[in-house]
């Protein structure tokens, strides 16, 4: 039976310490804002097989994909997900959404709470409730729908934090992919923050075959790892959809030996989340995390950022490539003046 059509996908039991994915990285090549041109950004290329690296531009790309490649797109578009409230008491709350739970509550993170475990909030115009349960709090819209479209009037698009600076009016166009369809994430699928219309274009003018998922990027993907051993951490769970007609596309290219190439992590949970499960699901929620000893069941290549120490996007890359690869890349990077994380610049993984 194909590698693509295993039922199950087990990982061995491995010790990593989660301090082996660490590196140190120079604050001025944290990207703060995003190249004018989408496309300009380096690209760091690794060839797996060769053990090579080439440096070029993310407008070149397709020079190094071939007729007949399928290109997987994440389509969710962030939504403007930080908000600020107004407690009764008149003191100010940080809010962000995380996950709907159903039309009038919401799963959120809150800052400057104070000791409360519920509170009555203003959002602009908008009362709403937040309730403490467990480790998260629930944002409770009387009128759902009509209040949740309403709040988001008054958002902000939620930038990482290592992006020390305001919300400007440019991110609400930058901070999402020029495909973006998909109202649900809280932070860009940022490897294909690099495409434009007229990239993409040509690409299917070469014959790349471009096809789209969704992956609802939450918590999940950007909170840090603090289990010491890497097997311990658990993933957040996070909402895909997928079309048969893409699932039936991927298969056919499977088939034919044709390359099945990511763009992002969150494309590759997705992926290895729908094929790597006997029976193929086309929508639910995906906690699956892919550490080092992961054995993948459909993706041929990788287009990816470069990411945060000890995170789990930089720890799946590590599994795809190889951890001595990786950090090899991301030297050379570091020494050729890289810009790192959402608004930096890119790796393409052959």
């Amino acid at each position: 039976m194909p590698n693509y059509l295993q039922s199950v996908i087990k990982i061995p039991i491995l010790e990593m310490d989660i301090k082996e994915f660490d590196y140190d990285l120079p604050t001025d090549l944290v990207a703060q804002y995003p190249k004018e041109d989408r496309a300009s950004s380096k690209l760091l290329v690794f060839f797996r097989q060769e053990g090579s690296t080439h440096h070029d531009f993310f407008r070149n790309i397709g020079s190094y994909l071939r007729k007949g490649d399928v290109l997987v797109l994440n389509n969710t578009k962030v939504i403007p997900a930080r908000l600020d409230g107004k407690k009764s008491t008149g003191g100010k709350v940080e809010i962000l959404l995380v996950e709907r739970k159903d039309a009038h509550n919401f799963i959120c993170l809150v800052r400057n709470s104070g000791k409360k475990e519920s509170l009555d909030v203003t959002i602009g115009d908008v009362r709403a409730s937040l309730k403490k349960e467990e480790k998260s709090w629930i944002l409770h819209l009387p009128m759902g729908n009509k209040d949740f479209e309403r709040i988001i009037g008054y958002g902000k698009i939620p930038l990482p934090p290592y992006i020390k600076r305001k919300v400007e009016d440019s991110d609400f166009e930058r901070y999402q992919t020029v495909y973006a369809k998909v109202e649900g994430s809280i932070a860009a699928p940022t490897a294909g923050l690099h495409f434009t219309k007229e990239l993409l274009k040509e690409l299917e003018e070469k014959g790349v075959e471009i096809l789209f998922i969704t992956l609802h990027v939450g918590i999940g993907t950007f909170l840090p790892v603090k289990s010491e051993k890497v097997e311990e951490h658990t993933m957040h769970r996070e909402y895909f959809s997928m079309e048969k007609m893409v699932l039936e596309k991927i298969e056919l290219a499977k088939r034919e030996n044709r390359r099945v190439i990511a763009c992002g992590t969150s494309t590759v949970r997705t992926l290895e989340t729908v094929f790597s499960e006997g029976e193929r699901r086309l929508s639910g929620y995906t906690e699956l995390f892919i550490y080092p000893g992961y054995k993948f069941s459909v993706v041929d290549g990788l287009i990816t950022n470069f990411h945060l120490p000890k995170s789990t996007p930089l720890i799946l890359v590590c599994a795809f490539a190889g951890k001595e690869n990786i950090f090899r890349c991301y030297r050379e990077a570091i020494e050729k003046n890289y810009r790192f994380y959402s608004y930096g610049d890119a790796m393409l993984i052959l």
